[in-house]
């Protein structure tokens, strides 16, 4: 003990830590990832079994009981319609009692299933146009620029005479159609195809009504919908049209359909039009709304009237 108390402080504190260690018995252990590895079970490739190896069930296996013999064994009877929700029929407002479910619910009255499939036109749209319309019709506004002024619409009348007092206001100078305001884009209001519509002009049909029913042909099998036939509001003597007389077909699409059918005009038709300048740039009325014309020549590439070349109309 005495030789211990007089090592330095280091040794005893090695001395001291090794004296705590126990010695073991030799013996030889198997590793846990070792074992497990042998004890894995081998799954085979292919399947052993096969589907075909399965019963057949047929006609007689089944039992199918007569929708009687299985109401007369019910116990109970099943609720009648009238305890069932109907939704309301009319929608009275905000304010009353009974509301309609949302149209995304199978009960309600204008409840529409699907979507069941997504144009690419419209797939190209949202993913990488709107993005671009936003970023070209992007404008600046520091803060504290004080707002635009409302453009006046309606002109009031003078005080000269008692007559035009508390008269309504005028119209628009020069034109009696009162366009839209125009708003800001934003995320909100992107401007997209709401809407194709499309009508032909036939002056043949007025001698041969069979143009009418080749119009409505050709428009139902372009469009996948049945257009309506149009007549003349107004009569010219010197060209012997009589008001009321049937003059072309026409139809719209909406939704899906206006894209399908844009889609169909953009990458089939329009890129075998030759020598085509495109559509002009102050075509349409200023609103959103663009107009252009195809020529019988034009109708030709259309895939469903690619076969039939008799056409003697265009479309618009």
């Amino acid at each position: 003990m005495a030789t211990l108390r007089e090592a330095p402080r280091a040794g005893r504190q090695l001395l001291g830590t090794v004296s705590h260690w126990k010695s073991c018995k030799a013996s030889l252990q198997r590793c846990a990832s070792t074992g497990a590895a042998a004890s894995k079970p081998v799954i085979p490739d292919i399947e052993q079994d096969s589907g075909l190896t399965a019963p057949i069930v047929t006609k007689d296996d089944t039992k199918i009981v007569a929708p009687r013999k299985r109401a007369s064994r019910r116990n109970h009877e099943l609720p009648h319609e009238r305890y069932r929700y109907h939704p309301p029929k009319y929608y009275r407002g905000p304010l009353h009692p009974v509301q309609p479910p949302p149209s995304s619910d199978p009960v309600a009255r204008n409840f529409t299933p699907g979507p069941f499939n997504l144009p690419r036109l419209k797939h190209t749209f949202h993913s990488s146009v709107a993005s671009d319309i936003m970023t070209l019709t992007y404008q600046h506004t520091p803060p504290g620029t004080p707002d635009t002024p409302e453009r006046i619409r309606f002109r009031e009348w003078d005080d000269s005479s008692p007559y035009m007092k508390n008269r309504p206001k005028r119209g628009p100078r020069g034109n009696d159609v009162l366009f839209p305001l125009e708003k800001n884009i934003t995320w909100r209001n992107i401007p997209e195809i709401k809407a194709v519509h499309l009508a032909m002009y036939l002056p043949k049909a007025k001698k041969n009504r069979d143009h009418i029913i080749v119009g409505k042909t050709v428009l139902q099998t372009i469009t996948g919908v049945r257009p309506t036939t149009t007549t003349t509001k107004t009569g010219v003597a010197q060209w012997g049209i009589i008001k009321g007389d049937k003059s072309g077909v026409k139809c719209s699409l909406r939704g899906d359909q206006a894209y399908e059918f844009m889609d169909k005009v953009i990458h089939l038709v329009l890129p075998k039009i030759k020598d085509w300048q495109g559509i002009s740039g102050t075509t349409g009325d200023s609103t959103g709304n663009i107009n252009w014309g195809f020529d019988a020549q034009t109708m030709q590439y259309f895939p469903e009237v690619e076969a039939n070349y008799s056409v003697s109309f265009g479309i618009r």
